[in-house]
């Protein structure tokens, strides 16, 4: 039979710490020399809570950018550094097992498993199987448990801790387990984001589900309490009852550059809020909380080679960190780790031949590439050359020198099918004058920064494979993920109607080749594909841009 080193430890410790021996015919009972100290078993019985935050698509270069910003246009000292910089361990490597260049799917499902997967994964192995999270075995260790993300919560991140899925695109279903309709049960207690349109049916006007069921109607039969306002997140207190689900806008939430303090909470409100509601909550239980919060959309900004965008929520980001060193350090027995699961745009500071980069020029921008190339394709054809002319370029980039280079480059980019094309083009404009470039419109391969705060971190010192990282949250809230595993082996994986495919292995990787007489399996090759490969859909289906 199995034993898990968990298990022994616990019974280790249930010995050590147990009740004395009364005594015997007034003899006096001789103390256990093996025995532990009260004061050290009441440490290792005292609840405790994990933070775990993903700075998705974040890299160096993108702490390096804000960091000099900030510098510059606030005139800070050469040594000053970020709320982030404070907490800098070390760093973390990010491959998937078909892919020497993750995406976020098998980037989170490392962390919430512990083990890599092929890119699209939601929860699940290569083998396509479920396998149990960290949030998973701490609610059914007796945790309480939230997810927070700026996407859609259905979006890859946070659906990696609390579904299982075959593909990334089973948005549907993933919406669906997240709220209890699952073979576990309800298992986030505490969910804020965005994405309402998974929770309608597709009979609602803005619903982006592929069926008729009613996921809020759903929410509600579990338990759920649900929310959809600014003004009824602002009206939740620290004695909220759980479950609650509140989800702020139709798909992903804005981006802080373009974001209506009026409409929407920003990323730092919703971890506030969630902390205090989750330290209510615990306080009379004899388990602490686990959450994971998102910083989703400084990816997206990558993708979009939008360096405005990209920096803003980034400075958002650093409020949020801030805001959970403080409540870290007013509770003792709290931890928090961070790092990101992949870096995007492959962003680097200076082009050509300068030695040069110019902060400066991210400062008057006021619109998202992806608001301003929503509005311009609202604008009729034979007026888009003025707009951009006189609005864009001018006013929303803040770039008094129009050209009509980059007038023409955004028309034709506008013209084009989809976004995409247009906002690369519109980030190029700002991009070119700050003298910041980008490698691509997708992820790249290289190494994130690792951050921890708080008592139980000290271990994560140095360079880290993704995998460790994942095995450090569970260590750190003492659970085991192979019951969770074996209770999962039913559960559905795929969405009906949605039809995908995998590529044969392209890039292969040693595991295990350093481990002292591991065995011809531990030093096996374990191929890996995909950098992003190409899925075939039925009927309407067509592959989104992965993030």
């Amino acid at each position: 039979m199995k034993v898990s080193v968990l298990s022994v430890l616990s019974l280790v410790i249930a010995s050590a710490c147990a009740a004395p021996q009364a005594e015997v015919n007034s003899v006096p009972r001789v103390r256990d020399p093996t025995a532990l100290p009260p004061k050290r078993c009441r440490a290792l019985a005292r609840k405790r809570n994990l933070i775990m935050m993903v700075s998705d698509g974040f890299g160096i270069a993108s702490e390096t950018m804000a960091r000099d910003y900030v510098q510059q246009m606030e005139n800070k000292p050469y040594e000053w550094v970020s709320a982030l910089d404070e907490l800098l361990v070390g760093t973390s490597r990010t491959k998937s097992t078909d892919s020497l260049v993750t995406d976020s799917a098998a980037g989170a499902t490392v962390f919430s498993c512990g083990k890599k997967s092929y890119n699209g994964a939601i929860g699940v192995t290569p083998d396509e199987k479920p396998c149990g999270t960290v949030l998973e075995a701490a609610k059914l260790k007796g945790y309480t448990t939230a997810l927070i993300s700026t996407s859609r919560i259905t979006h890859a991140t946070p659906a990696s801790f609390a579904a299982h899925v075959v593909h990334r695109d089973m948005e549907s279903l993933i919406a669906q387990q997240l709220i209890g309709d699952n073979t576990i049960g309800n298992k986030v207690d505490l969910i804020f984001g965005g994405g309402q349109c998974q929770f309608w049916p597709n009979t609602t006007k803005g619903s982006c589900r592929t069926d008729t069921l009613d996921v809020w109607a759903l929410a509600k039969d579990n338990g759920y309490s649900t929310l959809e306002s600014r003004a009824a997140f602002d009206a939740l207190t620290p004695k909220t009852k759980l479950p609650t689900v509140g989800l702020f806008t139709p798909s992903h939430m804005s981006y802080e550059i373009d974001r209506n303090p009026s409409l929407e909470p920003s990323l730092a409100e919703m971890t506030v809020k969630a902390l205090e509601i989750l330290s209510e909550n615990t306080k009379h239980s004899s388990q602490g909380f686990f959450i994971m919060i998102e910083g989703a959309r400084i990816d997206h900004a990558g993708h979009d080679n939008d360096p405005a965008a990209h920096l803003r929520d980034i400075v958002q980001y650093w409020e949020t960190v801030a805001a959970v060193r403080r409540f870290v350090d007013k509770n003792r027995d709290t931890a928090m780790v961070g790092t990101s699961d992949h870096e995007t745009g492959g962003l680097a500071l200076g082009m050509e031949h300068d030695y040069l980069w110019y902060p400066e020029y991210l400062k008057p921008v006021k619109k998202s590439a992806e608001v301003i190339c929503r509005e311009l394709s609202k604008i009729a054809v034979d007026e888009r050359d003025s707009f951009v002319r006189n609005t864009v370029i001018p006013s929303y980039l803040g770039v008094s020198n129009v050209t009509d280079a980059d007038v023409a480059s955004v028309l034709r980019a506008a013209a084009a099918t989809g976004s995409t094309k247009c906002k690369l083009a519109v980030g190029l404009i700002v991009s070119r004058l700050a003298h910041i470039s980008w490698s691509t419109d997708g992820h790249s391969a290289v190494d994130v920064g690792l951050y921890a705060h708080g008592r139980g971190t000290e271990k994560l010192r140095g360079n880290y494979d993704n995998t460790q990282v994942g095995e450090f949250l569970r260590d750190y809230l003492q659970v085991d993920l192979e019951p969770v595993t074996r209770r999962l082996s039913n559960q559905l994986t795929e969405q009906p109607g949605f039809e995908w495919a995998r590529e044969p292995p392209s890039v292969v990787t040693r595991r295990n080749a350093n481990k002292k007489n591991a065995g011809s399996a531990a030093a096996a090759y374990h191929a890996q594909i995909d950098s992003y490969h190409p899925l075939h859909y039925k009927g309407s289906h067509s592959r989104s841009h992965s993030h």
